[in-house]
Formats: C-alpha cells, structure tokens, sequence
C-alpha cells in the first residue's frame, strides 16, 4: 500500500514539475493564455487579440494591478 501511495505521489509531482516547466516556456516566449491565472475563467479573444501575452482576464488584471501598488 505504501509503495502505490508513493509511486502516484511521485507521479503527481512530475506531472506538477512538467506543467511549470511548460508555463515558464510560454512565458518565456511572451506567448499568453486562454484562460485566467487568477480565477481560471477563459480570457475573451479580443483581449488575447490586443494584448497576446495577456495571462489574465482584464478584471483579474486591473485587481492585480491595484493590489500591486
């Protein structure tokens, strides 16, 4: 039992390890994405079309934009 707690927590990991790496890279890349960092809700097309490196809804954004100063 413990063995096959150990092997999916381990697999769990990897997978969590494999998804950030992915996320830095398309950051890296200045690409954005299709749905919100912060609520998960999808970004409408019309804000990934005027700002493609967006990675939040504009709401999420202005939010994190007044929390950050």
């Amino acid at each position: 039992m413990d063995e096959k707690y150990h092997e999916q927590a381990s697999d769990l990991e990897a997978h969590r390890r494999q998804f950030a790496l992915e996320e830095v890279r398309r950051r890296m890349q200045g690409a954005g994405r299709d749905d919100c960092e912060d609520c998960g809700e999808l970004i409408p097309r019309e804000r990934r079309l005027a700002a493609p490196a967006a990675i939040r809804c504009i709401a999420c954004q202005e939010l994190y934009e007044r929390m950050s100063t």
